[in-house]
């Protein structure tokens, strides 16, 4: 055991401006990232290969597939506020 001396303090061994420093890091790093990766000086635009298609008559039960390319043409970053849904209409 270590005896202490009169007039000695005990010595603060937590390093306080170590976390401080880092937490300010830590808060920079994330202002930066939530402004990155956002051309907030484009617009997006979006463009659909095909607006309409037609299998004619389909019989109940038959399954049917297609494939549609969708590209953004603007300069901005697309994003979707909801989850992109494809209608189909019946009869057209």
């Amino acid at each position: 055991m270590s005896k202490k001396h009169k007039g000695q303090k005990q010595r603060n061994t937590f390093p306080w401006p170590l976390v401080v420093f880092g937490g300010i890091l830590l808060i920079v790093a994330a202002f930066f990232f939530a402004n990155q990766g956002g051309d907030s000086n484009g617009t997006p635009s979006i463009a659909v290969d095909q607006q309409k298609i037609d299998y004619g008559d389909v019989n109940f039960g038959v399954n049917k597939t297609f494939a549609i390319k969708i590209t953004n043409t603007g300069d901005g970053t697309l994003r979707f506020k909801e989850e992109p849904y494809i209608e189909v209409l019946e009869g057209c």
